[in-house]
């Protein structure tokens, strides 16, 4: 893949022809959401070792909340500072950093011999991923033509339903290789050390992608982007969108972009960014990812079968997520987003309804949460990430998805970090109903406050909320 890139590149002074150059754009964009297989990855590993690491380190409920909710922290940390980094390293240098933290957290979480050590790993580890969830989309958006952005900028979601449902199999291997003692003491250090693998292979292919042009344009660079504008467009596209991306930033001085943030338009599309980005994680998802195995256990399954049952779960979200990457700039953001949300409150009432009335032990809850989350895969999984990456205007774009990706880590964190302690006090049936009231404030607020951003160019975007 490296190899093809570079061939890409190093053709693109030559003349083009006036059509998108797909196979560039998609390989550079395949690249650049491997950020998001890291993501997957570490969010879904410790589903199969937090029951482990809980003998092990004999933790308390609070404890196994912190010991998921530890690299939410780190991702935050990631997220706030990704926006400033990126505008003054540049999208792809900052990516390069992040691999390299994911992979020393990886190890990091491997080899602690102490619950503390664990810790302190995750959280390095997470700051690598805030990172990416941040600049992965953001760098397929700006790259993207605007006719194909939505898929394009998708596959950053694919990549992470790739990532869980690899690593839940990859769990049960593991799991499966020795008898209940290795697996408290070793099995789940093996769970976090092969992440190393996927961490250092992002990090040798960042090294054959470009730029984001967006972003050398705006430092004042253009002869440098018109190069990688030609070989995504053709000649007369190209420098077409290298002056409206210039007038785009000459509109308001790039100083002040916070401030900028909170003017009339601008303040709307902030709002509408974070909320997206909290609700895609306080309707329950992560619940289900980090906790599925110990979810199925309360429900009288054993330890091989909860880790099946698991895969089933990471079997419909991969499944769903290419149907939505197909569907998202077909039917759109707002409509994907609306229809998920809608299917994912019955779900939730439905199985909050089954540990109410304690019938928990045929297929029910099981088969509704997994509607729930093919729901959430055509919805807001990918739907969220899409629109963070387009709605925000140029040059106040990398601040503007920092602040969004740290709203949408701490709705992670708060959901990571609580839900074991309200399975305990609250009961697994109001905690349902709790993520299934926020799902249907989803469907009620995408309906009076998202706009269709489909088939948009970026610029677009910011003409539109100008005229808000």
């Amino acid at each position: 893949m490296a190899v093809v890139i570079k061939q890409h590149m190093a053709a693109a002074e030559s003349p083009q022809p006036e059509k998108i150059n797909m196979t560039f754009v998609t390989l550079v964009s395949i690249v650049a959401a491997l950020g998001g297989l890291l993501f997957g990855f570490d969010i879904a590993v410790v589903s199969g070792a937090i029951g482990f690491m809980e003998q092990k380190f004999m933790l308390s409920s609070m404890q196994v909340g912190w010991a998921v909710s530890s690299l939410i922290v780190g991702c935050i940390v990631g997220a706030g500072f990704s926006g400033v980094l990126s505008e003054r390293f540049g999208r792809k240098n900052v990516l390069i950093a992040a691999a390299l933290l994911f992979v020393i957290g990886s190890i990091g979480s491997a080899i602690p011999a102490t619950f503390s050590s664990y810790i302190i790993a995750r959280i390095i580890g997470g700051i690598g991923i805030g990172i990416t969830s941040t600049l992965c989309p953001l760098y397929n958006a700006e790259i993207a033509p605007a006719k194909f952005r939505g898929r394009l900028v998708a596959l950053n979601q694919f990549a992470i339903v790739t990532g869980i449902f690899v690593v839940y199999f990859l769990n049960m291997w593991i799991a499966g290789m020795g008898d209940d003692a290795w697996d408290v003491s070793t099995a789940w250090r093996w769970m976090f050390a092969v992440g190393a693998v996927p961490g250092l292979l992002f990090f040798i292919l960042l090294f054959f992608i470009p730029e984001s042009p967006r972003w050398l344009i705006k430092q004042g660079k253009a002869a440098q982007a018109l190069p990688i504008l030609l070989r995504i467009h053709g000649e007369e596209a190209a420098k077409k969108e290298v002056l409206e991306i210039k007038e785009s930033f000459k509109q308001e001085q790039q100083s002040g972009s916070l401030k900028q943030l909170f003017k009339p338009g601008l303040r709307t599309a902030l709002f509408v960014g974070v909320m997206l980005a909290i609700l895609q994680h306080v309707t329950g998802i992560n619940a289900i990812m980090y906790y599925a195995p110990e979810i199925f256990k309360t429900m009288g399954a054993g330890t091989d079968a909860s880790l099946t049952q698991t895969i089933l779960i990471g079997l419909i979200n991969f499944l769903f997520t290419i149907l939505a990457v197909w569907l998202i700039d077909k039917v759109g953001r707002k409509a994907l987003l609306l229809v998920g949300s809608s299917l994912m409150t019955v779900c939730l009432a439905v199985i909050g309804g089954a540990f109410y009335t304690g019938l928990t032990t045929g297929p029910l809850v099981l088969i509704f949460i997994l509607v729930y989350v093919a729901a959430f895969a055509i919805s807001l999984g990918p739907v969220v990430w899409v629109m963070l990456s387009e709605i925000f205007p140029n040059r106040v774009r990398g601040i503007a998805i920092a602040i969004a990706s740290v709203a949408l880590w701490g709705g992670d964190y708060v959901v990571s970090q609580m839900f074991p302690p309200m399975l305990e006090f609250a009961g697994a049936a109001m905690t349902f109903w709790i993520f299934g009231a926020a799902s249907l404030f989803t469907f009620f607020f995408t309906w009076r406050s998202v706009p269709e951003t489909k088939g948009k160019t970026l610029e677009d975007m910011e003409a539109m909320w100008a005229a808000k």
